[in-house]
């Protein structure tokens, strides 16, 4: 890929192909000029500092044996335990899981969680296997990374094509090999094993939350905004709720099986019923189908990207006719991507910010774990919206001051904080 960086790279990555893992490094180079005497430690951005690849076998319903592999990756530890997600999907490389660690570990820095970054991958399409299956691959992958995880080493979540199931089954499996109940090894699990109210819908919550600073920021009224979300899955389809009942009018959605289109208006509701009965939004009677290679072109306030990453390229960003683009999704616009979008004076709200929801959501549900001391959902919300609106606000001012992206100044803000724990702390031994 171009502008690869030339710092010394591991010797399991192939410089030609780094992937997602590129991209991360490239946003490091971006903001190494900010960091003033704390440059001297940013190799150890560039580094994770534990990656577990793993054989997972299982025996399918027919009898046979299947083999698939995973990934644990725990990119920086400074500021506390790693804490990331899980995601079962047939891409899965190490180069993702990498760059989705790294991109945790920055994300906690920004909304200062006392959290490291690491993320899990398994490489399998979850459409291919049944429940009992999943349930097999999803206890023995925990098996086979226990020797890292634990709710003050690491701490799994749900990612994409995983639930709050998968995580009671992660903490079973953790907890019967520990020999007692641990429910703090992971977060996103069901209510009744200790998960937190408010969690399933805090990513979007955040996004939402976000996006009204931006919007006060540059002027925008909420009210007759109009909006368009590529993915309408927990995140994507909680934000366009969101927005609907603010008053915004959701023009188009995307999601794998297709894009609709409703000048209007789209009726989100009844929209989040249809996707839950269907499985996707193609066929929804309320709004017209759409070129999918239209949809970027669609002239809004606010695109929501809430899908997967490198959804924004060079080949499409020229297209956009947005406002404010707020990140869903991790990763989903490229370096130059970004770029174009910065010349055409597109205010974007970066991922490492704007879908910080979500962990701090499991942030709040691990501390009740420890204390075994549950909140109002209500409480839940407003500590949550108060964190992403300080982030925010801290991060705007430090783009303001520099001159620079928000995205850029999250980088700074959070890499400074990640840098400083790792020379307070030195070298051992």
């Amino acid at each position: 890929m171009s502008n690869v960086p030339v710092h010394p790279l591991p010797s399991y990555l192939d410089s030609e192909h780094l992937g997602p893992w590129g991209v991360y490094l490239q946003q490091v180079d971006r903001v190494t000029p900010y960091l003033g005497s704390l440059s001297r430690w940013v190799e150890t951005l560039k580094r994770p500092k534990r990656t577990l690849v793993v054989d997972v076998p299982i025996q399918l319903d027919n009898g046979t044996i299947a083999h698939f592999e995973g990934y644990r990756v725990q990119h920086n530890t400074s500021r506390g335990p790693g804490k990331g997600g899980v995601r079962f999907h047939q891409d899965v490389t190490l180069s993702e899981v990498m760059a989705l660690a790294a991109w945790m570990s920055v994300k906690n820095a920004a909304v200062n969680l006392p959290y490291g970054g690491a993320k899990g991958g398994v490489r399998l399409d979850p459409r291919n296997y049944s429940q009992a299956e999943l349930e097999r691959v999803t206890r023995r992958y925990t098996s086979e990374i226990g020797i890292i995880i634990g709710p003050t080493k690491d701490i799994p979540a749900p990612d994409v094509n995983t639930n709050a199931q998968t995580m009671a089954w992660m903490m079973d499996t953790y907890s019967m090999n520990e020999g007692a109940t641990a429910t703090g090894v992971v977060t996103g699990k069901p209510i009744a094993l200790g998960g937190s109210l408010g969690r399933v819908e805090a990513t979007g919550r955040g996004v939402f939350v976000v996006a009204c600073e931006a919007a006060r920021d540059r002027n925008i009224d909420l009210a007759g905004a109009k909006v368009i979300v590529q993915g309408f899955g927990n995140v994507g389809g909680t934000a366009g709720r969101l927005f609907h009942e603010a008053g915004s009018k959701v023009i188009a959605v995307q999601d794998h099986t297709g894009t609709i289109h409703n000048a209007n208006g789209l009726d989100v509701h009844k929209l989040l019923a249809h996707v839950a009965n269907k499985g996707g939004v193609a066929g929804f009677s309320g709004g017209e189908t759409m070129d999918n290679a239209e949809f970027w072109g669609l002239e809004t306030d606010f695109l929501i990207p809430a899908a997967l990453e490198s959804q924004i390229h060079a080949g499409n960003a020229d297209k956009i006719r947005a406002k404010i683009v707020v990140e869903g999704a991790n990763g989903p616009t490229t370096p130059e991507a970004d770029d174009i979008l910065g010349d055409k004076g597109i205010y974007v709200v970066p991922d490492v910010l704007s879908n910080a929801g979500g962990v701090t959501v499991s942030y709040f549900e691990w501390v009740q774990d420890f204390s075994s001391f549950f909140w109002s959902e209500e409480e839940i919300n407003q500590r949550l919206e108060r964190i992403m609106r300080d982030a925010y606000t801290a991060i705007a001012q430090m783009a303001r001051e520099h001159k620079v992206t928000l995205r850029t100044a999250a980088f700074i803000v959070a890499c400074t904080r990640i840098l400083q724990s790792r020379q307070v702390r030195g070298l051992y031994p």
